[in-house]
């Protein structure tokens, strides 16, 4: 019966990873295939890379892309690092409704996000351009590193913080010195997560983007109509090859971390 259940696990893994990752691998390998078509191998090629980098259009969608991903997961990781703890330390009647409250961006459609955003920079007769994008995607972001950091506070243990307070520290210095330290793994893990919902949103930047102003996201949506091109293929295996590195990376670190306590 056990090794029934085995092989049951080891089929149902198998499919998972199959349906996964071989569109990945499918992307990767036509990535460096010569012709532009996808319905057959035509031979080992870098063309497509070089034709990447030589893609104006595409480089200024990612470089936008970027810098949009960069500053809203930064002002996110602000405001919501101050939410959560400020939600935590302070104890009133209407807390659980403003906890619920502050997660719907998560729960509501991007669709309907997208439409209220459009309307209220109409409304305040702001430009659509980067500005609009950066408050959009920063207000999309911060429930993602509110949640991170409101999960990580609770399972702080709240003695640390009365010893340092008993011992004469001020409430910067413990908040600096001790809860600061704690949750940084939570603001950094919300960090990552608000860069990726943000460097990959197509909805919400469609209805503030402006006339001048390519993300990624939309060039590669607008590309559809035509055909995905090569170099869409060869951006996502660089994109993949960089994540990669840096989930290594960040495992190495979190290794020799643990090693050295």
């Amino acid at each position: 019966m056990r090794k029934k259940k085995f092989q049951l696990s080891k089929i149902y893994l198998a499919i998972v990873m199959l349906i996964t990752y071989l569109p990945i691998v499918m992307v990767v390998i036509f990535s460096f295939n010569d012709s532009k078509l996808t319905v057959g191998w035509k031979g080992f090629t870098w063309k497509w890379y070089e034709s990447l980098f030589q893609n104006e259009a595409l480089m200024e969608a990612l470089k936008n892309s970027i810098v949009l991903g960069l500053i809203s997961c930064a002002a996110a990781a602000v405001i919501g690092t101050l939410g959560a703890i400020g939600m935590a330390r302070v104890n009133y009647k209407s807390k659980g409704m403003m906890e619920y409250l502050s997660t719907i961006p998560i729960m509501v459609p991007e669709i309907i996000l997208g439409m209220v955003f459009m309307a209220f920079f109409s409304l305040l007769g702001l430009p659509f351009g980067m500005t609009t994008l950066v408050i959009a995607h920063t207000a999309f972001c911060i429930p993602y590193v509110f949640m991170m950091v409101k999960a990580r506070l609770v399972g702080i243990d709240k003695s640390l913080e009365e010893a340092a307070r008993d011992l004469g520290a001020s409430p910067r210095r413990i908040f600096f010195d001790i809860t600061m330290p704690l949750i940084m793994p939570a603001v950094a893990s919300g960090c990552l997560l608000a860069f990726a919902m943000s460097f990959d949103d197509v909805v919400i930047s469609i209805f503030v983007n402006g006339p001048k102003l390519s993300t990624l996201p939309i060039k590669v949506y607008t590309q559809l109509k035509t055909g995905v091109t090569p170099e869409i293929n060869a951006l996502c295996t660089i994109i993949l090859a960089v994540v990669i590195v840096i989930l290594l990376l960040s495992s190495l670190f979190e290794k020799r971390r643990r090693k050295a306590r």
